[in-house]
C-alpha cells in the first residue's frame, strides 16, 4: 500500500494451483501430475505481478532443495515477462557475448559457448553459476508480447553491433597502413575479412532470434514492411567520420546476409515451396528494389549502404537460392539486371539472368553483347 508495508502475497487462483501441487508426493505415481502441472504453474506464476514466481520458489524449495538452483533461475527470469527494456538488455548481451564486443573477460573472445555456456546449476565454487544470456533467452521468448517491436530491436541491435565491428576492427588507421603480414596480405586486408566474418555471425544471430521469436509471420512483415520502411529512413551510423563510411557497406551486407537467411528460416530455398507466402513475398521485395534502383523511390539511407545490401542481396540469392529468381516476374529480373549493369555490376546482372531460366534469354544476349562491345 501506498505510504506502508504490506506482507506479499499471491493471486487466490495461483495459491490454489500451489497447494494442489505442493501436497503431491514425490514418488513415480504422482511423478505424471507434475510433469503436467509443473510448467503451468511456472508460467501462470512468471505472468502474475511480482514478486509472486519468488515466492512460489520459496515454498517449493522448502520441499525440494535440490530443486533450488532451477527455482532461482525461473523467478530471476521473471522480470523479462514485465519488463521490455529488459528484453532489450537481454539481447544486447547475447550480440555482445556472441561477437565479444565486450571488454570483459567473460566475453572479449566471442563464441556460441560465450551465447550459450554451460547451462545453470552450483557446480561452481561460490554458489550458483552465472546463465549465459542465450540460454536466458531461450526460456523466455515464448511469453513475450510485442514480438514486431521486437524485431525492430533486433534490426537496431544488429546494426550497432556493425558500427562496433567497424570501429574496432576494422578503423580508419588500421586500413591505412601498409604494414605486411607474413601471408603477404596488407592489414587491412585481414581486418576487413575479420570485420566481414563477424558481420555474417551478427546476421546469422540476429536473423536466427527474428525466426524463433515470431516464425514466418513475422518474417514476412519483415520483409515486405519493416526493411523497406528501414531504407526510407535516416540512419545516422558513422556521425563522427571515423570509418571513413565503411560501417555503411558493412551494415548493407550485414542486412543481405540477415534478409537471405530470415527467408532461408521461414521458406527454404528448394525449388518447390511447402508455403504459398514466398513467391509473393520475395517478388514484392524485388520489387521495391527494382523500383529504387529506377528512381521510383527516394531512399533515406545512405547510398554505399544502399549499394551494398542490393549487391550483396542478390549476389547471395544467386549463389544460394537460385530457385527464388525463378518465382519473380521476368520484367522485374530485367529492371534489376538493368540497375546492376547501371553500377558497373555486368557479371551480377548477367548472372540474375541466367537464374531466371530460358524466358530471360534474349535480355542475357542482349547483356553479353553490350559487355563484348
Amino acid at each position: 500500500m501506498a505510504g506502508g508495508i504490506s506482507q506479499a502475497t499471491l493471486p487466490l487462483p495461483l495459491a490454489a494451483f500451489v497447494s494442489l501441487t505442493i501436497t503431491y508426493k514425490l514418488d513415480k505415481a504422482s511423478e505424471r501430475f507434475l510433469n503436467l502441472a509443473g510448467p503451468a504453474l511456472e508460467n501462470l506464476a512468471a505472468s502474475c505481478p511480482w514478486p509472486s514466481m519468488p515466492i512460489v520458489a520459496a515454498l517449493w524449495t522448502q520441499k525440494v532443495k535440490r530443486w533450488s538452483d532451477f527455482l532461482i533461475f525461473s523467478a530471476s527470469r521473471t522480470v523479462f515477462h514485465h519488463n521490455n527494456d529488459a528484453i532489450v538488455q537481454l539481447l544486447r548481451s547475447c550480440f555482445t557475448a556472441t561477437l565479444g564486443l565486450s571488454g570483459d573477460q567473460m566475453s572479449s573472445n566471442g563464441s556460441a559457448g560465450s551465447l550459450l555456456g554451460h547451462g545453470f546449476g552450483s557446480h561452481f565454487c561460490g554458489g550458483l553459476s552465472p546463465v549465459a544470456p542465450g540460454i536466458l533467452y531461450l526460456r523466455v521468448y515464448r511469453c513475450l508480447k510485442d514480438i514486431v517491436l521486437l524485431t525492430e530491436d533486433i534490426l537496431s541491435i544488429m546494426m550497432q553491433s556493425v558500427k562496433q565491428i567497424a570501429d574496432t576492427v576494422v578503423s580508419k588507421e588500421k586500413i591505412e597502413k601498409l604494414k605486411k603480414t607474413k601471408h603477404g596480405l596488407r592489414y587491412g586486408q585481414v581486418s576487413l575479412a575479420a570485420a566481414m566474418a563477424q558481420v555474417k555471425v551478427a546476421a546469422a544471430l540476429g536473423a536466427t532470434f527474428v525466426w524463433l521469436s515470431g516464425g514466418s509471420g513475422l518474417i514476412q512483415g519483415l520483409i515486405q514492411e519493416m526493411l523497406p520502411s528501414w531504407f526510407l529512413s535516416v540512419h545516422e551510423l558513422d556521425e563522427e567520420g571515423n570509418s571513413g563510411g565503411l560501417v555503411y557497406s558493412l551494415g548493407g551486407y550485414a542486412l543481405a546476409y540477415f534478409t537471405l537467411l530470415c527467408g532461408m528460416f521461414a521458406w527454404g530455398i528448394d525449388k518447390t515451396s511447402p508455403s504459398k507466402r514466398r513467391p509473393r513475398v520475395i517478388e514484392a521485395h524485388m520489387e521495391f528494389l527494382a523500383s529504387a534502383l529506377d528512381g521510383k523511390i527516394s531512399l533515406g539511407c545512405d547510398l554505399s549502404l544502399w549499394r551494398a545490401y542490393v549487391s550483396g542481396f542478390l549476389g547471395l540469392v544467386v549463389e544460394c537460392a537460385a530457385s527464388w529468381v525463378m518465382e519473380v516476374n521476368l520484367g522485374v529480373v530485367k529492371r534489376l539486371s538493368r540497375g546492376l549493369r547501371n553500377w558497373n555490376q555486368d557479371e551480377l546482372a548477367l548472372a540474375l539472368l541466367r537464374k531466371r531460366g530460358v524466358e530471360a534469354m534474349g535480355a542475357a544476349a542482349e547483356v553479353i553483347l553490350a559487355v563484348q562491345w
